[in-house]
């Protein structure tokens, strides 16, 4: 019997540093080429399970060729990973080290593949993190413009007349690329038929929680963050908190549930 093989990535913007369990490690480029060649390497080690941290979208092309190629991969939330590297006395870090951490994570924890999304949904959810972004540049002029010195207060509001047009056109963007999808567009009526969800709450959905549907409540409650945490020990019983999960997802529903809580009769009562 051949024995069990977990790989761990590192993916920084100029290398890719790879360790294999049990195995060498080795480090590349971060480019087209050497990623097909990271995919041929790893194909022919047939891994039980190959582990990345998810590191603001750099490891996105690499994921994208590991997971076409029919490899088990996973992206992996970074703070369990430094929690995990702390736990087990894994204190320097390099991206090599944290290679062979993420390795070692897999061979532990095992975390379960899911399914990626695919090209349409991460285009989606690049056009949603724009609209983030122009968000919090928004509120960020118009505070500033509060205190700004006479002499730039024009230049603000000029500023602030630009993102404004900016988001407006990123909110058709969104708009028109769910109701061009004949499932999104079916999913967004549904959603919008609850009182309470609206444009924003139905792509951040879309695009950031796609396996709502194919999970339990429980579990994608946990997904989100917004499942009841226990904090008890002996007879001291704590209090329940929610922390952790989707915070971009988290947020939009908990606007979504203060207008709901004033026109959803069913939430209402």
């Amino acid at each position: 019997m051949s024995p069990l093989v977990f790989v761990g990535i590192d993916v920084s913007q100029a290398r890719l540093d790879i360790a294999v369990r049990p195995g060498a490690s080795s480090s590349h480029p971060h480019n087209e080429s050497a990623i097909a060649a990271v995919v041929e390497q790893l194909c022919a080690l047939s891994p039980t399970l190959i582990v990345l941290e998810a590191t603001g979208g750099m490891e996105i092309p690499l994921t994208s060729a590991l997971a076409t190629a029919g490899l088990p991969v996973v992206v992996v939330n970074p703070r369990q990973v430094r929690d995990f590297a702390k736990a087990s006395g894994h204190l320097a870090k390099t991206d090599a080290l944290d290679a062979q951490v993420l390795a070692q994570f897999a061979e532990v924890m095992r975390p379960q593949p899911r399914p990626l999304p695919d090209a349409e949904t991460r285009a989606l959810a690049a056009v949603l993190m724009r609209r983030r972004q122009l968000v919090e540049m928004l509120t960020a002029e118009k505070n500033r413009l509060l205190s700004a010195a006479a002499p730039i207060r024009k230049r603000v509001r000029v500023h602030i007349a630009w993102l404004e047009r900016e988001l407006d056109q990123t909110n058709t963007d969104l708009a028109e690329a769910i109701r061009h999808s004949p499932v999104w567009r079916e999913k967004e009526d549904l959603l919008q038929s609850v009182p309470g969800v609206g444009p924003v709450l139905t792509s951040t959905r879309l695009a950031s929680l796609p396996e709502l549907g194919t999970l339990t409540n429980k579990q994608i409650a946990a997904l989100v963050g917004v499942a009841p945490l226990n904090r008890d020990s002996g007879t001291l019983r704590g209090r329940r908190t929610v922390w952790g999960g989707r915070a971009q997802v988290r947020a939009v529903l908990y606007m979504g549930a203060i207008v709901a809580a004033r026109f959803n009769p069913v939430i209402r009562t």
